[in-house]
């Protein structure tokens, strides 16, 4: 569980907090939450970020599992969420005195259509093609084809930011 605290004094309010917010009431408090609507999740791609306002008068920001996606607090009111793993999660805003706010479901799923996958036999092998196909390692892909395409894609930033400092 990842817990990040907002700015003191900060007033946010969103249509992502204020339909939870909606829905929560309706539903007679805070143990309704589970069943709000499929339009309330916060929907991002793997490698991704989305900016997200925050409630009003938020202070404390907690994702359910920060391995599927993790929380950036801006000192503007809003949260960038970015997409960490395949999955679903959750963030909850809680106020200064600890009480719910609003919470929504997180969802990340798969890069854009231009990723296209290569399976060959039981092996994964992921290219992004925009226009020209590339390899481009994506969760899932065939170890070796995973560790040779990373370690390449490693190796030239070192060469770029060494290259950088002489």
């Amino acid at each position: 569980m990842l817990i990040i605290r907002a700015p003191e004094g900060r007033r946010w309010l969103t249509r992502w907090a204020a339909a939870t917010a909606l829905a929560i009431a309706a539903c007679g408090g805070a143990d309704a939450a589970p069943q709000r609507a499929q339009s309330d999740a916060v929907i991002v791609t793997v490698d991704h970020a989305k900016v997200v306002r925050l409630p009003e008068k938020a202070q404390t920001v907690v994702v359910g599992n920060p391995a599927i996606a993790d929380v950036s607090v801006q000192r503007n009111g809003v949260m960038i969420v970015t997409g960490k793993s395949f999955g679903v999660t959750n963030l909850i805003a809680l106020d200064a005195n600890g009480a719910l706010l609003a919470e929504s479901l997180v969802r990340v799923g798969k890069a854009s259509d231009e990723v296209l996958t290569v399976q060959r036999g039981m092996d994964r092998e992921s290219y992004s093609c925009n226009p020209e196909c590339q390899p481009s390692v994506q969760m899932g892909d065939e170890s070796r084809f995973f560790a040779n395409t990373s370690g390449q894609a490693t190796a030239r930033n070192a060469l770029a930011t060494t290259a950088g400092r002489n």
